[in-house]
């Protein structure tokens, strides 16, 4: 898969003026055109959960008709005939589990975000979106397919650096022989899904494609698991030959305006495939997915990553750690086949990010601007010079960080339930001076 050298800006619809699709939608598009922007990212649309939170949605599948502009638009019966004849594979179960007026919703749904979809792509803006790797306990997919989870095991993250205890998510966990048994269809349905929606999405956790952690469900915390076998490339090869021409249809159409994004292309190993260790070769699926490879990351995930052709993950803030001289993150480490995030939804706003560094790393970080003749008035923006200047064929920025915004203001704090998501632009809140420094950055850095 190819990305050309472009940029964008990460914004979920519930952080519009609103909350929801439409007008503010529309002018925000208008705002990335006019700052130079070709992309715009979003978290999971599905229906959030207590919390807010998108990543444990009640459905993989299902989008939320808290987005609608008009949730009371008038649907035929022709029309949700239609969308079930589309998406039959799961509409039926969402319905069972959201009750009458889900088809319909589905249905205005699919309206506003595809009306939202070509007005943005007319001004060569297009969208990204997010697929978290787990389901939500007894949500649709799990009440709806059982037999494709393990039972007595849950989700989680091993101990760290960062906690001695781990992470608990308790998320069901997949049980992957029984996804290869029925030719891993329901995660195809699932891509398919998400390339209906967008143009590129991030694949969230992608190191539990190799080996995740699994928890028993009735553990006093995470660090009771142990590292499970994952499917490899055998899902990602499924859902490429169920979906290839549907894919290179909408990589031709693509091209009639915004970045298309095209199967095969840059590598980050050799461009004929990565050979395994019985001389076979490993090709480029060209599935336009984006690989969140963040973390403690093994040779085999590394190895996943290239076989398959995905750009890996970047974030500026990781990339000034003076015991890792070596790390990825550090600019001079970046590669053109990656997507640099400034920090994603679950990192601080750059400028709480910069208010709280010990010395040692602001040294480092001023060194880093300094050296790249990037420096701007604002140790903010400065940041966001330095990122669009990045070999990174992409570079994805926090709209919070180019208000420099402080860490009140960031989307998600990992581990606390209550108090985050909540972040919302006031209307006018980006301004035409806004789009016009970050279009001269922009174009400056060759996006």
């Amino acid at each position: 898969m190819s990305i050309p050298r472009s940029s964008g800006i990460q914004l979920h619809l519930s952080s519009l003026p609103g909350g929801r699709l439409g007008a503010e939608a529309r002018a925000f598009v208008d705002w990335l055109h006019a700052a130079g922007q070709s992309w715009w990212q979003t978290l999971p649309l599905g229906p959030p959960d207590e919390y807010r939170s998108p990543y444990k949605s009640a459905s993989a599948f299902a989008a939320w008709n808290g987005f609608l502009e008009d949730p009371e638009a008038p649907v035929s019966a022709d029309e949700e005939d239609g969308f079930r004849a589309r998406h039959g594979f799961w509409v039926t179960d969402w319905e069972a589990f959201a009750g009458d007026g889900a088809v319909a919703d589905q249905v205005r749904f699919e309206r506003e975000w595809s009306a939202l979809r070509a007005y943005a792509a007319e001004r060569g803006v297009r969208m990204i979106g997010d697929v978290p790797i787990y389901v939500a306990p007894d949500g649709a997919d799990h009440r709806a397919h059982p037999e494709l989870f393990r039972e007595g095991v849950v989700s989680g993250a091993p101990p760290d650096a960062y906690s001695d205890k781990g992470q608990f998510w308790a998320n069901p966990v997949y049980d992957w022989p029984a996804l290869q048994r029925r030719g891993y269809r329901w995660w195809t349905e699932r891509f398919r899904r998400t390339f209906d929606l967008f143009d590129l999405a991030r694949i969230d956790h992608f190191r539990g494609f190799v080996s995740y952690w699994a928890v028993p469900e009735d553990a006093p915390d995470a660090s009771h698991g142990r590292w499970a076998r994952g499917p490899g490339r055998a899902v990602f090869d499924a859902a490429a030959r169920d979906l290839r021409s549907d894919l290179e249809h909408r990589a031709r159409e693509s091209e009639a305006g915004g970045p298309p994004v095209t199967p095969g292309g840059a590598r980050t190993g050799a461009s004929a495939g990565n050979a395994t260790s019985d001389g076979t070769v490993e090709t480029p699926v060209g599935l336009p997915l984006i690989a969140e490879d963040l973390g403690v990351i093994t040779p085999a995930v590394e190895r996943l990553r290239d076989g398959l052709g995905l750009p890996g993950m970047v974030v500026l803030q990781f990339a000034f750690d003076p015991d890792d001289p070596d790390g990825p993150h550090r600019p001079e480490n970046h590669r053109e086949h990656q997507v640099l995030y400034t920090g994603t939804h679950d990192n601080d706003t750059l400028r709480g990010w910069w208010e709280s560094i010990p010395d040692d790393r602001r040294a480092e970080t001023d060194a880093a601007i300094d050296a790249a003749g990037v420096r701007q008035d604002e140790p903010w923006w400065s940041l966001v010079a330095l990122a669009q200047s990045s070999r990174a064929s992409l570079c994805m920025l926090q709209v919070q960080d180019l208000l420099g915004l402080g860490s009140e203001y960031r989307m998600n704090v990992p581990g606390e339930q209550g108090g985050s998501w909540g972040y919302r632009l006031e209307p006018g809140q980006l301004t035409a001076q806004d789009a016009a420094r970050l279009k001269a950055l922009t174009v400056g850095a060759g996006r």
